[in-house]
């Protein structure tokens, strides 16, 4: 995303947040496409996806006003809303642990590529290199947990350690992250 465009997001969330209805249309278009492949990409639906999709902006304009700028970027912001919503719409319907078939559907994405669950490719490349920084143990757990979206238990279960462990695991791997990425 070029500097014009990540300002012009900006902008366009300060809008959302004063409830600007234009504003929020902007925002709507700048990001639709990332973050409905997003959602589809966790729920493996294209019509859940697209119901999600609806969620998640009608909680971005009632939570527009939290966004903080001094603390990651709009899209970031917005994808992990996406991400949790449908995370949240896998677990209300029991659907997290269910095993996927890898086939998803077609969806035309004019974005440049990049790691669905984050969609700002210097986010990205950042939590990388921490990933890296981190034990075997803390980075694995993180990534199943907030990548693949297993529980605790379910994370417990796959790599055969007590739950108290993993805890422990993602506990000290989210300090060792929020460390290195300066929050």
């Amino acid at each position: 995303m070029s500097e014009a465009r990540r300002e012009a997001l900006r902008l366009a969330m300060a809008g959302m947040a004063a409830g600007d209805r234009a504003a929020l249309d902007t925002v709507y278009e700048m990001t639709s496409g990332k973050l409905f492949a997003t959602i589809v990409r966790i729920v493996r639906m294209r019509e859940r996806a697209e119901d999600l999709l609806q969620e998640t902006y009608i909680k971005a304009w009632q939570r527009a006003g939290r966004f903080d700028p001094a603390k990651g970027s709009p899209i970031t912001w917005l994808c992990t809303l996406a991400r949790n919503t449908a995370l949240s719409d896998l677990r209300r319907d029991g659907r997290l642990g269910e095993e996927a078939s890898d086939e998803l559907p077609e969806i035309a994405d004019d974005a440049r590529p990049q790691d669905d669950w984050l969609c700002d490719v210097e986010d990205a490349e950042a939590l990388q290199r921490c990933l890296e920084t981190l034990q075997d143990d803390h980075r694995r757990s993180i990534r199943l947990a907030f990548f693949d979206g297993l529980t605790h238990s379910e994370l417990a279960s796959k790599v055969d350690a007590p739950l108290g462990t993993i805890k422990s695991w993602i506990r000290r791997g989210l300090s060792g992250l929020k460390g290195c990425l300066g929050g």
